[in-house]
């Protein structure tokens, strides 16, 4: 059986096919703001598939993925009731985010528990998953990009920029700064939050990125120990898997 598996989040919305052996080579992505009945419909056009389970932090988008698919296949969407292979220890289950969820049965799934997982996309967020295992928590702080186009739209001076490794921690332009302070500064909120985690934790985390700028920021942090860019969707596969149990 092959699912549709759907992250959709702020920014974007990715798509890939999947079963039980795994993740599929098919990919398909939008810009969030541009899932609609017509994209869905060119996007998914000749793409096979038998069921569908979908990540959302969106919900007007969500609702149109819902109502898109649900007329062609089964639809489950991913939240702290789904078969997540794991506990959960937060007061306000309801309050976890999907694709925080879908990274920590990620992690748990590819990596072992105890684990950290540092999503960076449109905000960074760290989810904890005890050895228990249970999703015991995590913390949510500005994204990089975010945090760059902060800036420009609030200063008369300073422009749009794109992120890369500075040259050197003396800026020597306005574009330098603040690729310094975006790059270099944002790998110091990341090691400071992940200090104070691993401090809390007990045991010895694995710790693993995921996101649009996974990458970038692990490159200058030595304690993370893996990049995972297919984590969340590979998070929403095992839940496919345990949703549609007799055909896995």
């Amino acid at each position: 059986m092959s699912w549709l598996l759907i992250d959709n989040s702020n920014t974007r919305t990715k798509f890939a096919l999947g079963d039980a052996g795994g993740l599929g080579q098919w990919r398909g992505v939008l810009a969030t703001a541009d899932v609609s009945r017509a994209t869905l419909e060119v996007l998914l056009d000749g793409v096979a598939f038998e069921a569908a389970v979908i990540a959302s932090v969106v919900p007007a988008k969500a609702r149109v993925l819902q109502e898109f698919l649900q007329a062609r296949v089964a639809v489950h969407l991913l939240d702290h009731r789904s078969p997540l292979g794991m506990g959960i220890d937060y007061p306000q289950p309801s309050q976890i985010g999907a694709d925080r969820l879908a990274n920590a049965v990620g992690v748990l799934a590819c990596h072992g528990a105890p684990a950290v997982v540092i999503d960076s996309g449109t905000a960074v967020t760290f989810d904890i998953v005890s050895a228990a295992p249970a999703y015991c928590g995590g913390v949510i702080a500005p994204g990089l990009g975010a945090m760059t186009s902060y800036l420009a739209q609030n200063t008369a001076l300073l422009p749009e920029i794109v992120l890369a490794e500075p040259a050197s921690a003396i800026g020597k332009s306005t574009i330098h700064a603040m690729q310094v302070g975006a790059v270099i500064g944002y790998r110091g909120l990341v090691r400071e939050i992940l200090a104070r985690i691993c401090a809390e934790l007990p045991g010895t985390p694995k710790i693993v990125a995921t996101g649009g700028d996974a990458q970038l920021i692990a490159n200058g942090i030595p304690e993370i120990d893996a990049v995972d860019n297919d984590l969340t969707l590979e998070g929403i596969r095992q839940v496919a898997r345990a949703v549609y149990p007799q055909n896995s």
